[in-house]
């Protein structure tokens, strides 16, 4: 997998998390009984999405057209592959 197909999933993730973020925190408050589960949540989001934002500015300082493997184990790349993947799958917008 080259760089820059990594960045355009990390990119996709990323604006999935925000989406999520503005859900969560627009839910905060709508009932007392759930805004404490809403804040959390976003507060875990938030923190996902400051360690994407890291990965990215990281990645992005590399040659778009190597191999990703050039600079991180295959095994470093299929976690976080899967870990992207879940990410934009959990519909965390969605309640």
């Amino acid at each position: 997998m080259k760089v820059r197909e990594l960045l355009e999933v990390l990119d996709e993730t990323i604006g999935h998390l925000k989406i999520a973020l503005v859900a969560n925190q627009q839910r905060i408050f709508e009932s007392p009984f759930t805004s404490y589960e809403f804040a959390q949540r976003a507060i875990e989001i938030q923190e996902d999405l400051r360690d994407l934002e890291k990965l990215k500015a990281e990645l992005e300082e590399l040659d778009p057209e190597s191999d990703v493997e050039e600079h991180y184990s295959r095994e470093e790349v299929e976690k976080l592959l899967k870990m992207l993947e879940l990410l934009r799958e959990s519909e965390s917008h969605v309640y």
